[in-house]
């Protein structure tokens, strides 16, 4: 199949890094020329890792990057391609403009799958052509190790084009979950408050970032606590999320906690900034001092 990734990010190189994997051609499209070539090292280096752990040969490393294309033009990128997964950043501005352009520029056949971890595939169906050919699809970050994937259905979604996705999304060795276009879906309804309320934990003083993150790890077994957690997924991208479900819902139990709020307009993202809840700015982590985000 002929498959274009829209953004060389985080996301987007790992979607491209499957597909292209599991024997796709792929068209990795980005504005950005350098965004690109940090997008192929970076596929690069994560094949050389699966090499290390002896999970592919080095000959699968030279047949999926082979099978890997990148452009600026979207005009050329989208060309003979039959599914297009949109892995922009989380902006719903930015995706509505995205997908107008992908329905004007593909032909009405042509899957278009968005990337979105809480922007309703509905809304997004809404500014193309073909309403029924439109879906989720959410993947977990790193892209290439983790297994599920969240099939989104928008209120047009097809059976025909929802049973493909989730056909296809197995053959890329996924575990497909078929959810409705509800805000947040599944994962983040239920992982962004809890994360929001780790913060809000933070934030009236009842412990500090390494003791919050302790008890979860240690009481609640999580492979890492929330507010580490917060750090790789990037406090900007929680905000988003959390914003679109107090939005959508109308509740004052998705409210942001005014710290996140604080933090992401300070700049401290998290890892891509090199300082969130810990410092990452040497490589490794080390806590920040939690007093300061008692105030």
């Amino acid at each position: 199949m002929n498959v274009a990734v829209i953004g060389a990010g985080t996301m987007g190189n790992g979607i491209a890094h499957v597909f292209a994997q599991n024997g796709h051609n792929v068209s990795l499209i980005d504005i950005a020329e350098k965004a690109l070539e940090k997008g192929i090292a970076t596929i690069t280096k994560n094949l050389d890792r699966q090499i290390k752990k002896e999970l592919i040969s080095e000959a699968d490393k030279t047949a999926t990057l082979n099978n890997l294309t990148t452009y600026t033009s979207m005009e050329e990128g989208l060309k003979d391609v039959e599914l297009v997964v949109e892995a922009a950043t989380e902006n719903i501005d930015l995706k509505l403009k995205i997908f107008k352009t992908l329905s004007d520029l593909t032909a009405e056949d042509v899957i278009l799958a968005t990337n979105t971890s809480s922007i309703s595939i509905t809304k997004i169906a809404a500014v193309t052509n073909r309403a029924a050919k439109v879906i989720g699809m959410h993947f977990m970050n790193p892209v290439p190790v983790m297994k599920l994937v969240e099939v989104i259905r928008g209120y047009a979604t097809s059976d025909e084009i929802t049973e493909k996705i989730m056909k296809l999304s197995e053959e890329l060795g996924k575990v497909p979950v078929e959810v409705n276009d509800y805000p947040g879906f599944v994962a983040n309804r239920i992982l962004m408050p809890m994360i929001n309320e780790a913060i809000i934990t933070l934030h009236e003083g009842v412990a500090g970032v390494s003791e919050i993150d302790t008890v979860m790890k240690l009481g609640m077994a999580h492979p890492m606590g929330p507010l580490q957690l917060a750090d790789f997924i990037g406090l900007d991208v929680c905000l988003s999320i959390m914003n679109v479900l107090y939005e959508g819902f109308g509740n004052p139990k998705y409210a942001p906690c005014p710290l996140l709020v604080n933090m992401v307009t300070a700049g401290k993202l998290g890892v891509k900034s090199g300082e969130g809840f810990y410092s990452w700015s040497h490589g490794t982590k080390e806590l920040i001092v939690a007093d300061t985000f008692k105030k």
